[in-house]
């Protein structure tokens, strides 16, 4: 920021922070980032990480600065860095080939402050594959692990199905499957038809 700053650019600049996914401390690198956490959790109040279902997986920093064009704001727009490609090829007027980045979509308005509509439905995966619309998420059931002991992550995977309201449970402590069978229901044949329609 500072050499573009340097550099007379800090305003012509849009500048993107972010992650590809979310923490992971022991992933095989002696970097000491266990030992150097000092009380830091990474994940906030969210459970797991990289390679995890749970929103610790992939709910990531994202920050876009452009001074004098972007307002400083916190947005609860839900997007995805997938959503990069269809936005900027929108923005730059630079149109993306027929059938690539079939599921990016056109956010520019969320990315630029402008909105503070993002994605209506949004599919995780990390192990089981979770679906996200109007703050619901369903996590499929599977027979995977629910704790991978080599990156020690809570994956999210379970025998039962999952179901958590993200506006008021960003922590899935929650799970509501049993109390809202119906939800659960339109969820997964929603998933089930995205899924397929790929």
């Amino acid at each position: 920021m500072k050499q573009l700053k340097y550099l007379g650019l800090e305003k012509n600049t849009i500048v993107i922070f972010t992650s590809d996914n979310g923490p992971v401390l022991n992933d095989g690198y002696q970097d000491e980032a266990v030992a150097k956490l000092n009380g830091h959790t990474p994940a906030g109040p969210m459970r797991g990480g990289k390679y995890s279902a749970l929103e610790g997986g992939t709910r990531i920093p994202f920050i876009i600065s452009w001074p004098g064009k972007i307002k400083p704001q916190v947005s609860d727009a839900l997007v995805s860095q997938m959503d990069m490609l269809a936005s900027f090829s929108v923005f730059l007027k630079q149109p993306i080939p027929a059938g690539d980045a079939t599921d990016s979509e056109n956010l520019i308005d969320a990315f630029l402050g402008r909105s503070d509509k993002g994605r209506s439905v949004y599919i995780e995966q990390g192990g089981a594959l979770a679906i996200v619309r109007d703050g619901w998420k369903y996590i499929t059931p599977n027979n995977g692990a629910p704790y991978n002991n080599l990156v020690e992550i809570e994956t999210g995977n379970s025998t039962e199905p999952q179901l958590y309201n993200l506006n008021n449970d960003i922590g899935e402590k929650h799970n509501l499957a049993a109390q809202y069978p119906e939800k659960v229901k339109d969820l997964k044949a929603l998933l089930a038809l995205m899924v397929q329609g790929k």
